[in-house]
């Protein structure tokens, strides 16, 4: 990214942050993963101060989860961490916490090379929406 700076627009930015993150090895997903908080997780203080606050902001919604719903979403991360060996990701934005729930029961029926890229395509979108925020700073 550094060697391609200065970026003429955002979607010069956007569009070579796709390339560069698509590009990258499972070894580099899960790194990015590694570093992502579980949805629902309360416990952000192993993030820079910045991505803590965004991750809170584009997990809001489960702020106001019931009970059960926070108790599903904590069962199915672990499940999900035993079953594919990197944390669930989902972009969160606009979702609700069944939704995410949800989304997380379908996707631990997948196969782990299904569900490597699909949890790549989420953080990609995170991405992007984090690239926005930064820009808008």
């Amino acid at each position: 990214m550094i060697s391609q700076r200065p970026f003429a627009d955002e979607k010069g930015l956007q569009n070579f942050a796709d390339l560069a993150w698509n590009a990258m090895s499972e070894a580099d997903w899960l790194e990015a993963f590694a570093c992502h908080p579980r949805i629902g997780e309360r416990n952000t203080s192993h993030l820079s101060t910045q991505s803590s606050t965004w991750s809170k902001q584009e997990q809001s919604s489960v702020e106001s989860a019931a009970c059960t719903t926070l108790e599903q979403l904590a069962e199915g991360n672990a499940l999900y961490k035993n079953k594919f060996g990197f944390t669930y990701i989902v972009c969160a934005t606009g979702k609700t916490p069944e939704e995410m729930l949800a989304i997380l029961a379908r996707r631990l029926k997948s196969d782990r090379a299904s569900e490597l890229r699909e949890a790549a395509e989420q953080q990609r979108l995170i991405m992007q929406i984090r690239l926005r925020k930064w820009l808008e700073q």
